[in-house]
């Protein structure tokens, strides 16, 4: 007898998102598998950054519903909303946006710190993954000592610090030149499916995206499924 098929860890139902007369997306459906990377495509201005951002409770839809391992989110209150984002979501966006004054090390501790893993749990922890995108050297330096691949590098290690389900990355090589942007996509798909996560990945590199194991456009405000041939 077949079991149960496994719930999405996440699922985008209906999803609606205007403003005023400007309608972003609209009749947007998405069922993300566990253990699955999609590529979200699309030109700038489609609205990709609008749904990233829906998906990962940082801006409300106009209408629709988004489910996160199943649980229905847009009734949740404040604290129950950053809890889930804190818990079972991971961002990474163009710009790393670490914090200056703190090293490598520490920038991927802090996330663990604030969710009340102790110090030297959130160290080993932080110190594994940036072993793990080859950055086991540079641990202690501070973001104005690393390139631009490693202080993205970094951001990608500071997503996955407090284990989460999904991954939600918004053109995450979009500010690196092509080479670096190789290492830095090699690194993050390597380490995404080593740790087992799901992943939806804005980018405007067909080549890229190529890579994903299913290729999501949008076009004319709607979400369409593409076969990596025809993206």
């Amino acid at each position: 007898m077949r079991g149960e098929e496994e719930e999405p860890v996440l699922r985008l139902e209906n999803i609606a998102r205007a403003f005023g007369d400007l309608v972003i997306v609209e009749h947007v459906n998405l069922t993300l598998k566990r253990g699955e990377i999609v590529a979200l495509v699309g030109p700038s201005g489609s609205g990709k950054s609008s749904l990233l951002h829906i998906a990962g409770l940082l801006e409300a839809p106009s209408s629709g519903e988004v489910y996160i391992n199943g649980v229905a989110t847009t009734t949740l209150n404040d604290a129950e909303r950053t809890r889930l984002r804190r818990d079972g979501l991971g961002f990474v966006y163009q710009f790393h946006h670490l914090l200056p004054e703190f090293s490598a090390l520490g920038n991927v501790t802090l996330p663990m710190l604030i969710a009340g893993a102790r110090v030297s749990d959130a160290e080993a922890e932080a110190a594994r993954l940036l072993g793990a995108l080859g950055l086991a050297e540079r641990l202690h330096h501070q973001p104005g000592q690393l390139s631009g691949g490693e202080q993205q590098r970094t951001a990608i290690a500071r997503a996955l610090a407090n284990k989460p389900d999904i991954l939600l990355a918004d053109e995450p090589t979009g500010n690196l030149d092509p080479k670096t942007s190789d290492v830095v996509f090699d690194a993050l798909l390597e380490l995404v499916r080593s740790e087992g996560l799901s992943a939806v990945i804005a980018t405007h590199d067909q080549r890229l995206a190529g890579r994903m194991d299913r290729i999501l456009s949008i076009r004319d405000q709607r979400l369409v499924d593409l076969a990596p041939e025809n993206a």
